[in-house]
């Protein structure tokens, strides 16, 4: 009898828990989105966050883990506001990202960073969120190419996985580009990519 009753304390608390660490993380993501990651201390980030030190490290248990989580979350939440058309292009998709990402520059340097990080050694927190999410995001947008080309929108002649690589290594390169200067051609960029996939594979005859 005793352990039934110790039960629903049992989950009450980890509901609790549940419910905090959300708290926190909401709050992280919009100090994120403002300012970035800024490579600073997990101590500096709870006191802006509004916690301790220890409530932080608790629910997170390093710096590099919660600037994943921040990311995560942001970008699940980006996904559930606004799907993605299953009949989008790539480039489409690029544009969507690219607009979106304007609004939340501290977010796209947190981004950044984790990347980064995930090329040194010591983060494997950041190295596996990269690899993780380079690999889901290739394969869907290989799909996206494939049902593309079965359409007539995407020229046949190309690798579906080869264009995902390729799209990803000019979202990121593009996003790098516009930190650091935002007059950065992204939009003519981007068309110019789109006219590449969309082309006629055929070269026009002479005159």
């Amino acid at each position: 009898m005793a352990d039934e009753e110790h039960q629903p304390a049992l989950r009450g608390s980890y509901a609790k828990g549940v419910a905090r660490r959300q708290e926190i993380l909401d709050r992280a993501i919009e100090v994120f989105a403002r300012r970035g990651s800024d490579r600073t201390s997990l101590r500096a980030i709870a006191e802006e966050v509004g916690v301790t030190h220890a409530a932080l490290k608790h629910y997170f248990g390093s710096l590099e883990e919660l600037l994943v989580e921040v990311y995560r979350e942001s970008e699940r939440r980006g996904d559930d506001e606004h799907p993605a058309d299953v009949d989008m292009t790539p480039v489409e998709m690029l544009r969507g990202w690219t607009e979106s990402n304007r609004e939340v520059q501290g977010l796209v340097q947190l981004y950044s960073t984790l990347v980064a990080s995930a090329l040194e050694e010591g983060h494997p927190a950041a190295r596996e969120f990269a690899t993780t999410r380079f690999a889901r995001v290739r394969a869907d947008l290989a799909a996206r190419v494939r049902r593309n080309q079965a359409t007539g929108r995407i020229r046949a002649d190309v690798d579906p996985m080869a264009v995902a690589a390729l799209v990803i290594a000019a979202s990121d390169g593009l996003q790098t580009q516009w930190l650091l200067d935002a007059d950065a051609p992204q939009d003519a960029a981007l068309s110019l990519l789109d006219q590449l996939l969309s082309g006629s594979t055929a070269s026009e005859p002479s005159v």
